[in-house]
């Protein structure tokens, strides 16, 4: 059974500590889920937990900050830090070289709610602010090493009788790769694809559409035990199918441009990279199964050695049963969840059946374990939450300033205006909904969690 690194855990009122036996009440939802005396022996966790303002400062960067000397360098071994050893040894404690790349894969995911553009008076409103050559520049990251080299969009296929206009696609991420000079540092020629998250209705709906679904991507062998939820599937599947020029799927976008890239590098030393936040979690993961299934990162005819496909999820939420995580780990997916222990979003789908009800006594599958969703992959775990600021439980910002400097409080780190925003967006969406008689799994708990968050904000 994994162990856990635990460090004093936020909270402006008070301070507390690893073995405090209490229950802590979670932003998303009132319903409070008491902290595990244990982790599933099926992941590996570590969790870095940032400080409240009395913590001795000295005292919390022994403990938090503290590095081994290292002279080993990236491009040597770029392959355990992409999870060839499901990272073993690299997160008790928490490497300095994959620290590192998760900020930075962090910051191209950053990138995409950055150059996203939400000026509805704009000719670019919900597509990117800038044009491909340029994008990385604008956003700040321009010495990145990487350059973008197709722009993705999704279209789910959802109804929503509140939203005015045919569905259409919207801009979701980008795919990139490293320049010739960042190959040197790297390793490696490393094919990039990111994802944001939840922004328009459509996508609201998407990720309440709580049921599984068989994926079938392999036409050649459907698997259909092999179940995703619904919402993610549409996202990742459907096309614009009210005009004759319709867009691709973002399916279709991604496995052409994956193709063309492995083709156009073929013979280098090369990885496969994805990287999203909430919503974006789940297709970077729904794509590097796909990518996976399909056989497009084998690079023999005997089907033996593969590159590496490894993704990063930031604060994601689950998105097959047992049998998608079971059929990942066949394949060689490796995938490292980067979750705050109090992101209401990483507990969703499957509340309550999930991979911790489909074993009774360890020994014994239950009647539903088929329907349980499961999370794929190891769990780098995190734990901040600001009781000024509920929201900032699943703000991709501050993920990254609490790895760039765990040894800080988050709180100077968000914008409360930006938390109730997003959460007054929320809750007059899902009322709206309601009010129109959508019927979406979970409508009404989700309307008590966004008030829940918002009476907290007030207090």
């Amino acid at each position: 059974m994994a162990s856990k690194v635990l460090m004093p855990s936020l909270n402006l009122n008070n301070v507390t500590f690893p073995g405090d036996n209490k229950t802590q009440s979670h932003s998303f939802g009132q319903v409070s889920f008491p902290n595990k005396t244990g982790v599933s022996s099926s992941r590996q966790s570590v969790i870095t937990r940032s400080c409240a303002v009395a913590v001795k400062p000295a005292a919390l960067m022994a403990t938090s900050t503290a590095k081994p000397a290292t002279s080993y360098t990236l491009s040597h071994l770029w392959r355990e830090v992409q999870g060839s050893n499901n990272w073993e040894n690299l997160l008790e404690p928490l490497d300095p070289l994959l620290r590192n790349e998760i900020i930075r894969y962090g910051e191209f995911v950053a990138a995409c709610y950055k150059a996203f553009n939400l000026d509805s008076s704009s000719k670019r409103y919900l597509n990117c602010k800038y044009g491909k050559k340029n994008m990385l520049k604008e956003v700040g990251m321009e010495n990145s090493g990487y350059e973008v080299s197709k722009y993705i969009y999704a279209t789910p296929d959802v109804n929503i009788p509140i939203q005015n206009g045919a569905t259409c696609g919207r801009w979701i991420g980008y795919v990139a790769v490293s320049s010739d000079e960042a190959v040197k540092r790297i390793g490696r020629r490393d094919l990039l694809i990111t994802f944001r998250g939840t922004v328009t209705n459509h996508e609201w709906v998407a990720n309440f559409m709580s049921s599984l679904t068989p994926a079938r991507l392999d036409p050649h062998n459907p698997r259909p035990q092999v179940k995703v939820e619904s919402g993610f599937l549409s996202l990742y599947t459907s096309e614009e199918a009210d005009s004759k020029f319709g867009l691709e799927s973002c399916r279709q976008q991604l496995l052409s441009e994956v193709s063309r890239l492995l083709n156009k590098y073929k013979g280098e030393e090369l990885s496969i990279t994805l990287a999203g936040h909430s919503m974006g979690s789940a297709l970077a993961l729904l794509l590097a199964y796909d990518i996976a299934e399909l056989g497009l990162n084998r690079t023999d005819t005997n089907h033996q050695d593969q590159i590496p496909i490894t993704v990063f999820s930031f604060g994601g939420p689950r998105v097959g049963n047992s049998s998608f995580k079971q059929r990942c780990e066949e394949l060689g997916v490796k995938v490292l969840r980067i979750a705050n222990v109090n992101d209401p979003i990483t507990k969703l789908p499957g509340v309550f059946f999930n991979e911790n009800l489909r074993v009774l006594g360890g020994r014994y599958e239950l009647p539903w374990s088929c329907s349980c969703y499961a999370h794929v992959g190891v769990e780098l775990a995190l734990d901040f939450f600001n009781v000024q600021n509920p929201s900032c439980v699943h703000d991709l910002e501050t993920y990254i300033s609490l790895l760039r400097w765990p040894e800080r409080s988050v709180h100077s780190k968000i914008d409360e205006n930006d938390g109730v925003d997003l959460w007054n967006r929320a809750r007059g969406f899902l009322l709206n909904a309601q009010n129109f008689y959508i019927c979406l799994p979970w409508i009404g708990a989700a309307i008590g969690i966004v008030n829940m968050v918002q009476s907290q904000n007030l207090s």
